[in-house]
């Protein structure tokens, strides 16, 4: 049995972990692990696969990034993609995938599913919008980072008795903001999925003000 393994879309903390798991369990079994280079684009063209060892794996936990390499690439958007990428991977040997990815990675490996090639996917996303997972890979870290500044933002602001507004990532979705913000001590999130309305934020502040509280972040 040979197992390939692939990380796409933007990298994230943990990437490597998480090809690590993959590869040490697949050798448990006895499994061989394939390594595809740089997302989808590794089975695109003439493709791009490696093997990988116990030896290739050891001392890559704490390495950021991730050392199969990434890109956005992505086969849906070829006529023909989808049966490019399994006929390259059986002409690699490989039996099954795990794609590790967010969702643009993620709809590829199911349409890879639908036309029968086995693949398990694992979620990877800093702004956690995946369904069906209360974690994804890169999540935890993105809010540590958040925390963090606001921390680090709370002594400034109340120094300069100034109101500060901290843009976070998260694309669609307030998870990073919403989290963040709580553990931060944010003195207000907004989110998109709650419609916001300037009057309120500047009710908020207002009313802050009047508490003596002469400084908020946002």
């Amino acid at each position: 049995m040979r197992i390939g393994v692939l990380t796409g879309g933007g990298d994230a903390p943990g990437l490597n972990a998480a090809i690590r798991g993959v590869a040490r369990r697949a050798f448990q079994r006895g499994f061989q692990v394939t390594g595809i280079k740089n997302g989808w684009a590794g089975v695109q063209g003439a493709g791009d696969l490696e093997e990988l060892t116990t030896a290739s794996v050891r001392g890559i936990l704490p390495l950021g990034g991730t050392i199969l390499g990434t890109s956005r690439t992505n086969p849906l958007k070829d006529p023909g993609g989808i049966d490019q990428a399994i006929g390259l991977l059986r002409a690699g040997q490989v039996d099954g995938l795990v794609a590790i990815g967010g969702d643009d990675t993620l709809s590829v490996a199911a349409a890879m599913s639908d036309a029968g090639f086995p693949v398990v996917g694992v979620p990877k996303t800093i702004d956690n919008d995946l369904s069906v997972t209360q974690f994804c890979i890169g999540f935890d870290t993105a809010v540590g980072v958040v925390v963090e500044a606001l921390d680090r933002l709370h002594t400034t602001a109340s120094a300069h008795h100034r109101v500060m507004v901290v843009e976070v990532m998260g694309r669609d979705t307030g998870w990073v903001a919403m989290v963040g913000g709580l553990a931060g001590g944010a003195d207000m999130i907004i989110i998109p999925e709650f419609e916001t309305k300037l009057e309120a934020v500047v009710a908020h502040l207002h009313r802050r003000r009047a508490e003596g509280k002469d400084f908020s972040i946002i």
